[in-house]
């Protein structure tokens, strides 16, 4: 029997008042998604460890049956790894989003909507 397991990963939201009360998940046209609910088995499940961050790298290999206190090293190995690297023993990977603060703001430090100054 063949399998597709589709994550709605970071899907959970906050109701808006813009949208009616809904959260922009309930509000959206979602007919495919709908069809493949319809046609498959759905579900909610606890994809987070006690003891691990709510993070998505931690849930999508809980979902793939990972022992996650015996394999998870944090989001940097698996960062590093998804770009070819041979991490060694002896070094660390770290995974951090750079940001810009200008005043009260936070941006991304890259994005679309920023234009360059330089």
């Amino acid at each position: 029997m063949k399998s597709i397991i589709i994550l709605g990963d970071g899907m959970a939201d906050e109701p808006i008042e813009a949208l009616g009360g809904k959260t922009p998940m309930q509000y959206a046209d979602t007919p495919y998604m709908d069809k493949l609910a319809e046609m498959g088995v759905t579900g909610r499940m606890k994809t987070v460890a006690d003891g691990f961050h709510p993070g998505s790298e931690v849930a999508n290999m809980a979902v793939l049956g990972y022992d996650l206190p015996t394999v998870y090293e944090g989001r940097g190995v698996l960062e590093a790894a998804s770009i070819g690297y041979d991490l060694k023993p002896s070094e660390m990977a770290m995974r951090c989003n750079l940001i810009c603060v200008e005043g009260d703001i936070i941006h991304p430090a890259i994005s679309p909507q920023r234009k360059r100054t330089s």
